[in-house]
């Protein structure tokens, strides 16, 4: 609103504060904005702050004390206001709470100047004179006396230019102030803050200046970024769409090169990332893979079984060897398949990324740009699958035994046998150790043999002392045929004798014969029957049984081989066993280093090397169509706000620039 007569100003002062603060000497933070246009009056920005209140009335919250306070400090602590700190000359200054606020904010004065109001309402006989000039209080800006108009002037609504008259006769006519009078007065105080204002401006100017210049540099950069929508018209539309394709397509060969200026510092990605999978995630996984936890030996034994036929085998049969290593070989798929789709998430994540500030500004092209490499990736990505899954099926139909990595049949029977020598002496030694450090029968005291109960001499040099721990080759030789010649002796004098009890050595390690079980069962006729499937009588009953699949003799055949599998192996089995294993495993090997070196090939070749060449052909081909530009050049309306915001602040900045330049 525009006012042309203070009374009213006046007025409308006196009722936004009723609306805004109440009618009962209520206070708020929202200012009253007044701007006085006068040829008549200086450049200046006024803010008249609330005077101190210390107890509240009215409508003034209990905290009006702390409020007032953090209001004044809140405009007077900024580095480039002036404080007008108002005193009333017929107080005792060292009271005045206005200095107090301001030397907090200002301890040495530089920007405070000092208001004495009420010069007229003093004592006789006293005056404000050493305030005024500096004796009292110092202040680098000092201190200016005014005379305001009293209540009862305002009352009576007399004039300003009037009230300015008087307050030039009062200083020019009193005793004490007529040397100052030029110093004095509300004119005086005008002028002296403009030209403090000025003097300060011209001392902040260099900081101001540079900041502004920092401010519109920032503008015109973020204007940049918005685009000058002028300039894009039909004729352009086709080579600002090209420009972008351009743009986005080299970002994302650049983030897989690893040429990309924005390449991050805390996280591997793009090419980085790839390589990471290849040598890290996929030869990780290939080496965690056992070539034979899922086969026990069980499964190894039926394989060569299986691989014979009806007849027995003289030596291992090759067959059981494919049987068993390409069920392997396939444990390699899995990790392959997953290295080929980390690749291809790592590519994707990529191609969301390649995205620019200037590409910003439209975000369907953006859109249409990532729909189009994606779609790209994702046709890719069935011809790498099935040709990483061909590489396992190449290696898996043929088995190349003649690969020169590959151990062969001699050489790991060799160490097979050679393995097992060495095993079965130190088991030879362990139990001569055991023999020498326990009897070899009861009747055995002191190192010496005993007459046995029958009358037997057991030889003397069947036990051997403590005293021969330390025992040589030749020494567990001899002691070995002694031992044998001792048992087989025990052996033939129980046979003689009817007995069917076994010697202390046979019963110690576990060698039991056939008749000692014949003679047990004889003994004991309680004992469970076994039935042996090939005596079994067939009649009628067993036939049906048969043909219903129900044979007693089916049931035994799987009883018997349960119990076979959970038995020892025999020798011979021990080491075609241990032979089919150690050669799956290197061959396993020879294939695992193949997939880990051909798959990062494959992959590299179909679909990560691929898609960088026919990247920015495809976008062409999709997206480079006329009747598409003015769809795929649609803006965002806040990104057309955001460039009028920006638009009107610079011409703001540079419009201060220029007040500036002319102050200088």
């Amino acid at each position: 609103m525009q006012f042309y007569n203070f009374n009213e100003i006046r007025k409308e002062i006196e009722n936004e504060t009723a609306r805004i603060a109440g009618k009962n000497k209520g206070i708020s933070r929202i200012p009253i904005n007044l701007k006085v246009y006068s040829p008549n009056v200086l450049n200046l920005t006024l803010v008249d702050l609330p005077g101190l209140t210390k107890i509240p009335i009215g409508d003034q919250p209990t905290d009006i004390e702390r409020q007032i306070k953090n209001l004044i400090l809140e405009y007077i602590s900024k580095p480039n206001s002036i404080i007008l700190a108002v005193s009333p000359a017929n107080v005792d200054l060292v009271n005045s709470e206005s200095l107090k606020l301001a030397r907090q904010v200002d301890p040495q004065g530089k920007r405070t100047i000092g208001i004495l109001s009420k010069l007229d309402l003093m004592d006789h006989g006293t005056n404000a004179l050493d305030i005024l000039t500096g004796k009292v209080y110092p202040l680098k800006l000092g201190f200016i006396g005014v005379v305001n108009r009293s209540q009862q002037d305002i009352s009576s609504n007399k004039a300003l230019d009037e009230s300015l008259r008087d307050e030039e006769d009062f200083f020019l006519n009193h005793p004490a102030y007529k040397n100052i009078a030029n110093r004095c007065g509300t004119a005086y105080l005008s002028k002296t803050l403009n030209k403090t204002l000025m003097n300060h401006i011209r001392e902040r100017l260099p900081d101001i200046k540079a900041k502004l210049n920092t401010l519109m540099g920032q503008t015109e950069q973020e204007l940049a970024s918005y685009g000058n929508i002028d300039i894009v018209n039909e004729q352009s539309k086709g080579a600002l769409i090209l420009q972008l394709m351009n743009k986005f397509s080299n970002n994302f060969i650049n983030s897989i090169e690893g040429n990309s200026s924005d390449v991050s510092t805390k996280e591997l990605c793009g090419g980085a990332r790839i390589y990471y999978i290849y040598n890290e995630v996929f030869g990780n996984a290939l080496m965690s893979i056992n070539p034979t936890a899922n086969l026990s030996v069980n499964d190894i034994r039926t394989a060569i079984r299986n691989s014979t036929g009806p007849r027995p085998s003289l030596f291992v049969p090759e067959l059981a060897f494919d049987l068993l290593v390409k069920p392997q070989i396939k444990l390699l798929e899995g990790p392959s398949h997953r290295c080929v789709e980390f690749v291809y998430e790592e590519l994707m994540k990529i191609c969301h990324n390649c995205g620019t500030q200037e590409l910003g500004r439209y975000p369907k092209l953006q859109t249409k740009l990532i729909e189009v490499v994606s779609e790209l990736l994702r046709e890719r990505l069935g011809p790498t699958t099935k040709y990483v899954e061909s590489l396992i099926e190449i290696h898996r139909a043929y088995i190349n035994t003649n690969h020169p990595n590959f151990v062969g049949a001699a050489s790991a029977m060799a160490s097979v046998v050679e393995e097992r020598q060495r095993v079965k002496e130190r088991q030879h030694v362990n139990k001569v150790n055991i023999v020498n450090n326990k009897p070899l029968n009861p009747f055995e005291s002191n190192g010496k043999i005993l007459e046995s109960a029958n009358g037997t001499i057991q030889p003397e040099t069947a036990f051997v002392s403590n005293a021969d721990s330390d025992l040589k080759p030749s020494t567990i030789a001899s002691h070995e045929h002694t031992l044998a010649k001792a048992n087989g002796n025990a052996a033939d004098k129980s046979t003689a004798n009817g007995e069917n009890k076994d010697t202390f050595l046979k019963f110690f390690f576990g060698k039991e014969d056939s008749a000692f079980h014949q003679q047990q069962s004889q003994n004991n006729p309680g004992a469970e029957q076994r039935l042996d499937p090939f005596q079994f009588p067939l009649n009628n009953d067993t036939l049906e049984f048969h043909i219903q699949g129900q044979s007693p003799i089916t049931k035994e055949l799987e009883r018997l081989d349960i119990t076979r599998s959970e038995s020892e192996l025999s020798e011979r089995e021990q080491l075609e066993c241990e032979l089919i294993r150690r050669l799956i495993i290197s061959y396993f090997g020879i294939i695992r280093e193949m997939i880990e070196d051909q798959v990062p090939k494959a992959i590299m070749c179909l679909l990560v090397n691929y898609t960088k060449d026919a990247v920015t052909n495809t976008l062409v081909e999709k997206l480079y169509k006329e009747s598409m530009f003015d769809d795929l050049l649609y803006e965002d309306e806040n990104l057309a706000q955001e460039r009028d915001k920006c638009r009107k602040l610079l011409s703001t900045y540079r419009e201060a620039a220029s007040i500036i330049s002319d102050v200088v």
